[in-house]
């Protein structure tokens, strides 16, 4: 009995490869770019930035202050000074109604 095949006569004798090469260039490409990145990052974070300075009076081996411990002569205020109108008129509370989402009573939205 001969053996019957289903095949159009016109169709290849073998399966085409499967094409799984873009897939893999693909898959290394985006591989190697998140790779980079991580280096790159890796590397701009354990550069030092410029603007950095040690804080002495911060230091390790320095004393923590006290409650009844004063700030420097340059960080306080003085109480002698007299505020001048801009000044004075920054630190004035607000007036005026608070603001709020819903409507006054008996006003009209339009």
């Amino acid at each position: 009995m001969p053996k019957f095949d289903h095949r159009h006569p016109h169709q290849p004798d073998r399966k085409p490869k499967p094409k799984t090469f873009g897939r893999n260039a693909l898959s290394i490409g985006a591989a190697a770019i998140g790779l980079g990145g991580a280096l790159l990052a890796v590397f701009l974070r354990s550069k030092k930035n410029p603007a950095e300075h040690a804080a002495p009076d911060l230091a390790l081996d320095k004393p923590r202050p006290d409650a009844d411990d004063r700030a420097p002569d340059a960080f306080r205020p003085d109480p002698t000074a007299v505020p001048t109108k801009a000044e004075r008129e920054s630190l004035r509370p607000a007036t005026g109604p608070a603001p709020s989402f819903a409507a006054d009573r008996g006003s009209t939205l339009g």
